[in-house]
C-alpha cells in the first residue's frame, strides 16, 4: 500500500514539471485540456498554456532558438526544456550547433535518449527477453504424463 502511494506521488510530481494550469487566473474556473499544451477555462473560455505549450509556440515562431533563449523568453526552466527533448516532445533543428548525446554510445542526436542504432538494439533485447519469458511457462518438476494428470508438480 505504502509503495503504491509513493509511486502515485512520484507520478504526480513528474507531471507537475510542466506547470499545468488547473484553475483560470481570470475567473477561477476549471481549466480543460485541449491538446498540445493548451487549456481553456470552462467558464470564460480564457486560454492558458502549460510549459510545453509555451515552449512549442515560441519555437514555432522562432525556429533555431537556443534553449537558453527559449527559457528566458518563456520563463520555462532549461531543465524542463531538456526533459521535453529527452521525451521526444521537441526536436533540435538540423542546422543547429547544439545537440544531445545518445545515453548508450554518445552519438549526436536531435531528440530522445537513444540514437536509432542503440534504440533498435534495445528493442531487440527486449523482444528476446520476452521470448525467453514466454518459453518458461511451466514451473516445478515435470511429472510422468498420465491421462488426466497435471503436467507439473509444485515442490513446496
Amino acid at each position: 500500500m505504502f509503495g503504491e502511494v509513493c509511486d502515485m506521488d512520484r507520478r504526480i510530481n513528474e507531471n507537475d514539471i510542466y506547470n499545468r494550469p488547473l484553475t483560470c487566473e481570470k475567473c477561477g474556473g476549471i481549466m480543460i485540456f485541449k491538446g498540445v499544451g493548451e487549456y481553456h477555462c470552462e467558464n470564460c473560455r480564457h486560454v492558458e498554456y502549460d510549459d510545453y505549450g509555451k515552449v512549442r509556440l515560441y519555437v514555432e515562431k522562432h525556429r533555431g532558438a537556443t534553449s537558453s533563449e527559449v527559457s528566458m523568453q518563456t520563463g520555462v526552466s532549461q531543465k524542463a526544456i531538456r526533459q521535453m527533448l529527452k521525451e521526444n516532445r521537441l526536436e533540435i533543428t538540423q542546422d543547429s550547433a547544439a545537440f544531445l548525446r545518445c545515453e548508450v554510445c554518445g552519438a549526436s542526436i536531435r531528440g530522445g535518449r537513444l540514437c536509432p542504432k542503440c534504440e533498435m538494439d534495445y528493442h531487440r533485447r527486449m523482444e528476446d527477453e520476452q521470448r525467453r519469458q514466454s518459453k518458461m511457462q511451466g514451473f516445478g518438476k515435470a511429472m510422468e504424463e498420465e491421462e488426466g494428470a497435471k503436467r507439473f508438480h509444485r515442490n513446496y
